[in-house]
């Protein structure tokens, strides 16, 4: 089904009582591609890069508004953990469900529940296998947009619906300054 992640994500929101708006358009690969599709969608639109570290053994999301940019270094000297690298598209898969091009918030729905799969050294304290870093900017956003999982659509929560979201996934996440 060539839908089937997005339908995936829409139905977890909807069973959440997670109210979104929904906008399909081509596949979008860059920032650039997206920003003609994003100019009549009232919201901040986000960045998401998933990397992992030296020992390949913690995974991290990060999102942040689609015009910074992000010095890797420093969220290295941040946290600790030594050199980050970007994530194979299989851990991408493993870890998030999601391909390149469609790295993304809502894929921190694969990362519930995943303890009995994954191994032991790879699990935050929390029993998940992802640490979330949000820009401190959506934190007051007052409608955020990711893909739903793949990049053929864009999907808009309001603040109160993205808050509400990341109480449901439970991981760890960080506000940080980007």
């Amino acid at each position: 089904m060539a839908f089937e992640k997005i339908e995936k994500t829409l139905l977890w929101l909807a069973q959440h009582q997670i109210e979104y708006e929904i906008h399909y358009h081509p596949p979008l690969f860059t920032i650039e591609e997206a920003l003609s599709y994003w100019k009549d969608i009232d919201s901040l639109h986000c960045k998401n890069l998933f990397m992992r570290n030296h020992k390949g053994n913690r995974h991290y999301l990060i999102s942040f508004e689609c015009h910074k940019d992000l010095d890797i270094h420093a969220l290295e000297h941040m946290l600790h953990e030594g050199k980050l690298s970007f994530a194979s598209s299989e851990r991408m898969e493993r870890c998030l469900g999601v391909a390149p091009g469609s790295v993304c918030a809502f894929g921190l729905i694969n990362d519930i529940d995943i303890a009995e799969s994954a191994s032991a050294n790879e699990l935050f304290s929390n029993g998940h296998r992802v640490k979330y870093f949000l820009d401190s900017e959506l934190k007051t956003a007052p409608r955020v947009s990711f893909h739903p999982c793949d990049n053929r659509a864009s999907v808009v929560l309001s603040n109160e619906m993205f808050q509400k979201f990341l109480s449901l996934w439970g991981g760890e996440y960080e506000w940080i300054d980007v």
